[in-house]
């Protein structure tokens, strides 16, 4: 997986990662494979899907209860932007089933361990920055928005769905948040897997991400209306369909990656 470089060895300049063409075909056929390998390793896949799914439901239950209803949604647009960290070990479970190496339990979570002391928390740091812009912007739309219609800051389901205001916060804050999402789409699509397979820093992961994004864009765009789609849809039986879609899309994140960087 990651090479290592011999002591006392010269160092050399890492060769720029190289972004190949995909197709919209190969977006499908990554979908495919995806769930080919939760098939072939499904516990590890129902394992990962379970915390992604209870953490859904941990802040769905907070935000009810502190009677904050009308940040669900867009909290609710915001999660997969958690899911990708959460699917590291998934990445290593399609990596050692492509290789036929030895699956198990230590070798998966090991991998997931052993990031802390690399380049993912600084990616990590990229994303919460992204996701820290998502809610000010929320906020600020729905003070504007509401506070000029007389509901105030503070807005629950009722006024996001039964008001005209709410709606139009609810329009507003979805080609706001669409922005802001492609964008953090753009630099992380393949980055994160592009991390745990290789010893490069994070910023060429981002940058590297951005132009396999743009290079294919229609396919890019393909995969992020899939993912959006079945995160969607899953998170609609209070979030236990994740337990099923984050696992096949991992997966299927890893084929991606494999599919549009070229080998080393």
């Amino acid at each position: 997986m990651n090479a290592q470089v011999q002591a006392g060895a010269p160092a050399t300049p890492a060769a720029r990662p190289v972004v190949r063409s995909i197709s919209v075909d190969d977006v499908y056929k990554s979908v495919a494979q995806g769930w080919r390998d939760f098939k072939a390793a499904p516990r590890y896949g129902m394992f990962f899907g379970a915390v992604y799914a209870l953490g859904g439901m941990a802040i769905f239950a907070l935000l009810w209860l502190m009677d904050i209803s009308g940040w669900i949604l867009p909290l609710a647009a915001a999660f997969p932007l958690v899911g990708p960290f959460v699917a590291i070990g998934l990445y290593e479970v399609s990596r050692r089933l492509e290789t036929g190496e030895p699956l198990g339990w230590s070798e998966v979570l090991g991998v997931v361990w052993r990031e802390r002391e690399r380049q993912m928390p600084s990616m990590a740091f990229v994303v919460l920055a992204g996701f820290m812009i998502w809610t000010w912007a929320a906020w600020l739309l729905g003070g504007v928005v509401l506070a000029s219609a007389g509901h105030g800051a503070h807005f629950d389901l009722d006024v996001l769905f039964g008001t005209r205001a709410g709606l139009t916060l609810l329009v507003m804050g979805t080609l706001v948040g669409g922005v802001i999402a492609f964008v953090l789409f753009a630099v992380t699509v393949v980055a994160i897997p592009m991390l745990m397979d290789r010893d490069v820093d994070y910023v060429t992961a981002l940058v590297t991400s951005f132009r396999a994004t743009t290079s294919n864009l229609v396919p890019m765009l393909t995969w992020a209306a899939v993912i959006a789609a079945m995160s969607a849809a899953a998170m609609v039986p209070f979030f236990l369909g994740l337990i099923v879609a984050l696992p096949v899309l991992g997966h299927a994140t890893w084929h991606i990656y494999r599919k549009v960087i070229a080998p080393q």
